[in-house]
């Protein structure tokens, strides 16, 4: 693993309870540019698959507060969200309060 993918999980782990980051700040945060945003997603699967097992992608939004749920993580994740005082709009899919809980490196 290079030494931006190594940063992009490191930077994924310090999202505390109760808090969310994006996507873009993890990238930044971890050294990439514009464009490596796209990368985080693909990098922390990896390391998951490798056995990083406490990666908490829930905690990891889109820009404007959007959570990503398919079918198939939806339910686990609004119960990780409501175990952690998270709360999200049913309708718009978004982080309520996202600037309060929002993380800054």
């Amino acid at each position: 693993m290079g030494r931006f993918s190594e940063q992009v999980v490191k930077k994924a782990l310090m999202v505390p309870p109760g808090r969310v980051t994006t996507y873009g700040r993890i990238a930044r945060a971890a050294g990439g540019g514009a464009m490596a945003s796209q990368s985080v997603t693909a990098i922390l699967g990896k390391a998951h698959d490798a056995g990083e097992r406490g990666i908490p992608f829930h905690r990891i939004v889109y820009a404007d507060g959007r959570v990503w749920a398919d079918a198939s993580h939806r339910a686990e994740r609004m119960e990780l969200y409501a175990q952690e005082g998270i709360e999200v709009d049913a309708v718009s899919g978004k982080v309520k309060n996202f600037r309060k809980v929002l993380f800054e490196y």
